[in-house]
């Protein structure tokens, strides 16, 4: 018996076993290259179209995520001006009119885990945001003493709480059905979400900032429902033109001045 065996092995298997393996070791070649090629077509899908890999996995916001939150600026006790709003299109974290920041991530660096309100800070021309100092740039994004502000400095004469000293504190309500806000003092430990609420603040130990206001809010969420939506217009076939007019209504802006 195990010479009859040995004497089928030296052979190569019967007749019947030479006949099928070709078919079979050929079926096996073209499901590999079968395998490889769809490998090859999904990773250039993923590589051409980066947004729509990134969406659907990972931890949010994604790349091609857009979320929106609220924004406040107070500093003992006063609301400031909002920030000028940022059009930049090499940042993911920017802000628009009203104090709403737009949460658009472009990579690695400003979605996910990396999506902070530091990180914010940080893509902000001019704005610095960490646990000693609260500094607000100008319009044109540059440093304005005025407007900067340091752990242990007294608040100005004519805010709300006059001389008595202040430090940094972030504030933030992570969803609008939050009524007791979260403070830190570690701007990085806030993570960016859909319809967060957060205020950058200098105020004294024990004041707890006030949140964003009701017309940030609302334009936040006018700005969260739109997304997504697309508006078509249709060219007038009249050539009779009606005349335009423009209203424009008078700003006020909140002034706390150092000293």
């Amino acid at each position: 018996m195990g010479k009859w065996v040995s004497r089928v092995g030296a052979a190569g298997g019967g007749k019947a076993y030479r006949k099928t393996r070709p078919s079979n070791y050929y079926a096996v070649l073209v499901v590999i290259v079968a395998l490889g090629l769809l490998s090859v077509v999904l990773s250039r899908y993923d590589y051409q179209h980066p947004a729509a890999a990134s969406v659907t996995s990972g931890t949010p916001p994604a790349v091609g995520t857009t979320w929106y939150a609220a924004v406040n600026v107070e500093v003992c006790g006063v609301n400031l001006a909002p920030l000028s709003a940022n059009t930049s299109t090499t940042s993911g974290l920017t802000m628009k009119a009203s104090n709403v920041m737009q949460i658009s991530p472009l990579s690695s660096a400003d979605s996910g885990n990396h999506a902070t309100l530091g990180q914010f800070g940080a893509e902000y021309p001019g704005l610095i945001l960490d646990s000693s100092e609260l500094a607000i740039p100008t319009a044109a994004g540059t440093p304005n003493a005025a407007t900067t502000y340091h752990n242990g400095e007294l608040c100005p004469s004519n805010s709300k709480y006059p001389k008595k000293a202040g430090r940094v504190i972030y504030a933030y309500w992570p969803s609008l059905s939050t009524t007791t806000p979260t403070l830190t003092t570690n701007p990085s430990s806030i993570k960016l979400t859909q319809y967060l609420r957060v205020t950058l603040a200098f105020d004294p130990t024990g004041v707890t900032p006030s949140a964003p206001s009701k017309a940030t809010v609302a334009a936040m969420v006018v700005d969260q429902a739109n997304v997504g939506t697309t508006t078509t217009t249709t060219a007038p076939t009249t050539t009779t033109t009606a005349p335009k007019s423009t209203t424009t209504a008078p700003t006020t802006t909140s002034t706390v001045a150092k000293g």
